[in-house]
């Protein structure tokens, strides 16, 4: 594709709205994964985090034809992506008063990283699509996206600090984006019909029963701190 054609154009377009419209879920889990950092450390959070999780997305592009042939990908990458989503919500044992600042940021990271690399998936085929082959297509359209999702992940993290049940709000997406991925599986083509109702009710079951699970999590965790007192 020649550089800067019409074609290279409108494929770097496309990869720009795919990266962007995928850009809200990247910012809430890289703003829920560093909430419960010092002040201080949060944007260094959201900075390498991000940086981070734009390598792994960029290696995961450059793999992306040996990925296309790994059976069941998508729905090991979607039940991944639940136990994250899981895992946002529960309180960390302890708080963070009794773990080193290090190690939490460290924490953070992996887990921004980490969650990026599952939710990547459906990025990652549908840029190498819009791309068709082209890796430099690839890079800049990552490259555009950062600064979004760095703006992004800050805003959400000031509004996550001011109404925490946005954590809520933030899990149940991704948990739909996990619900999407499964029910994406080609193994499961003959469970999940496009036209059946059982996506629809695969998508209902997860995002409940990860909300359910998370707040009884929660409970529990005040439960046991009020008898500790």
């Amino acid at each position: 594709m020649e550089l800067f054609s019409s074609a290279w154009l409108s494929a770097l377009l496309a990869i720009v709205l795919i990266d962007l419209v995928l850009a809200g879920d990247n910012a809430i889990v890289i703003a829920l994964a560093a909430r419960q950092l010092p002040a201080k450390l949060q944007k260094r959070a959201i900075l390498w985090g991000t940086v981070g999780a734009v390598v792994v997305r960029s290696l995961m592009t450059l793999g992306v034809v040996w990925l296309l042939k790994i059976p069941g990908l998508m729905l090991v990458g979607g039940l991944g992506l639940v136990w994250i989503a899981y895992k946002l919500l529960v309180p960390q044992s302890g708080g963070d008063e009794h773990h080193p600042a290090a190690t939490t940021f460290f924490g953070a990271m992996k887990t921004i990283v980490v969650a990026d690399a599952l939710m990547g998936v459906d990025n990652v085929l549908g840029v190498a699509g819009a791309a068709h082959g082209a890796f430099d297509l690839v890079v800049i359209g990552l490259l555009i996206s950062v600064p979004i999702v760095v703006w992004g992940s800050t805003l959400v993290l000031k509004l996550v600090e001011r109404f925490p049940i946005i954590t809520y709000v933030g899990a149940g997406v991704l948990a739909y984006t996990a619900a999407h991925m499964v029910v994406s599986e080609p193994l499961l083509d003959a469970v999940f019909d496009p036209s059946a109702l059982n996506r629809v009710v695969a998508h209902v079951v997860l995002i409940v029963g990860v909300l359910a699970a998370g707040h009884w999590a929660v409970r529990r965790h005040a439960s046991a701190n009020a008898a500790t007192r």
